[in-house]
């Protein structure tokens, strides 16, 4: 796969990748000891589910290359958490080496969780890893961010991107077919943030990259074409929905955030994660999330469109907001809080903004496929909107709607419409069994 590791964008800046190289394709695996052939020693990290799949190869490879591994292995059978015991328990083996050595590189063998832990303690320890992708499941193989929960909180703190970056299409196209859904819904989910990105350069004039824009439109139309052949576990089709997400992820790290790839539909699935997780409630996989979020995201926008700006008003109560918080999120609201306070978002009166850029800002809204044009896209790769409705239920959604936006400092369709007074009544009057397949798929 080829890319630039760094160009001088007509944006102003010059975007840089950090990314050595990327094999994706039938059998790549075999090249691991030609990649790591200058280092000695390696820990590698994976869990229950992702150690069948490829460590038995991958130890026999190091072996016969007289590389030195020792293992970090995950065995509960139950989801595996980004957190603090997690890392603790990676950076514990790294600070112990073997017999007094240090390790020179570590190994991921995974894809979400695995390669956000590896991510993050590698930057921690400074040293280089590589993953070796078990799902195309998500877009953060190439991110700088590492996507985390701490203190019972999701958050992204910054690290390093993988050095090298391994998809064996042999082991990729029989991924459970859930995670190669949540890779295609990953990308599908970039019509949503991409949108929310043109909305926050209007109103708060954030920087804004149509290179890095183009670049990931380019993975979502090509995905897009491809959804029959990922379903039908093609091993090219997967091979091609692999590269977009590593290209995704290569325009997070050009930009240096994640903006091109989450948005409003990311602030929703961390919502139903992170309350999930905090409060033993059901959740869906992260792509999934995303997936039908983005039909959420969708309808706001709809219900936008179809509003008369005179009924636009700011206001913000501080204490109200406070105590409906800690309704909403309990033992993590200071978290959120506090988070909000330094951000200071609330306090931002853009109204004149949005009134003196309406028009622009219509054309932006109008410009992401519409809610039954999103549905009908997602319903090809097995997304049916009524199964999301019932696994959430109605008032989850609609908490969702009204304060996932807290967990984040992004600027997105949903502080618009918390900005112009609406995106209470909005959470209140969504109802999602009006919305159907649109008779032809998005243009």
């Amino acid at each position: 796969m080829e890319f630039m590791h760094s160009f001088i964008c007509r944006c102003g800046r010059t975007h840089v990748c950090p990314v050595r190289e990327v094999l994706i394709g039938h059998d790549v695996i075999r090249n691991v000891p030609r990649l790591l052939a200058r280092f000695k020693r390696v820990l590698i990290v994976s869990d229950i589910h992702t150690r069948p799949l490829v460590f038995q190869e991958l130890s026999e490879a190091l072996f016969s290359a007289g590389i030195v591994f020792d293992e970090v292995f995950f065995d509960q059978p139950d989801v595996l958490i980004p957190d603090e015991a997690a890392i603790d328990r990676i950076r514990e083996c790294l600070a112990a080496g073997t017999e007094g050595s240090s390790y020179d590189v570590l190994i991921g063998i995974g894809s979400g969780v695995i390669n956000d832990l590896c991510k993050y303690t590698s930057y921690q320890a400074d040293l280089p890893y590589m993953i070796i992708a078990t799902a195309p499941s998500m877009d953060g193989f190439a991110s700088v961010g590492a996507a985390l929960i701490l203190k019972g909180m999701k958050v992204t703190l910054n690290a390093h991107v993988a050095s090298w970056i391994i998809g064996d299409t042999r082991i990729l196209k029989d991924a459970p077919m859930d995670m190669i859904r949540a890779g295609i819904g990953d990308i599908l989910g970039k019509y949503s943030c991409l949108n929310d990105w043109k909305l926050a350069h209007v109103i708060t004039g954030e920087h804004f990259c149509q290179t890095i824009y183009d670049m990931t439109m380019k993975e979502v139309l090509k995905t897009r074409n491809n959804i029959k052949g990922c379903i039908n576990r093609e091993e090219t089709a997967v091979g091609d929905l692999m590269e977009s997400l590593v290209m995704v992820g290569m325009a997070m790290a050009y930009m240096g955030n994640s903006r091109p790839a989450s948005g409003s539909e990311h602030h929703f699935s961390h919502f139903f994660e992170i309350t999930g997780v905090a409060f033993h409630e059901p959740y869906l996989a992260h792509g999934i999330d995303v997936a039908y979020s983005s039909i959420l995201t969708a309808c706001l926008r709809q219900m936008l469109l179809e509003t008369d700006p005179a009924s636009f008003c700011y206001s913000f109560d501080e204490r109200g907001w406070e105590e409906e918080v800690r309704k909403v999120y309990r033992v993590l609201a200071p978290e959120v809080i506090a988070l909000q306070k330094k951000a200071g978002l609330y306090q931002r009166n853009d109204l004149s903004v949005i009134l003196a850029y309406w028009q622009k800002i219509q054309r932006i809204l109008s410009d992401a496929p519409s809610a039954d044009e999103t549905i009908q896209l997602l319903a090809q790769a097995g997304y049916d909107l009524k199964e999301f409705a019932s696994f959430y239920g109605e008032d989850r959604i609609r908490t969702a709607i009204r304060w996932a936006k807290d967990l984040k400092d992004r600027y997105t369709v949903l502080w618009l419409l918390e900005n112009i007074g609406l995106l209470k009544a909005f959470a209140e009057q969504l109802n999602l069994s009006i919305y159907k397949p649109a008779s032809s798929g998005v243009e």
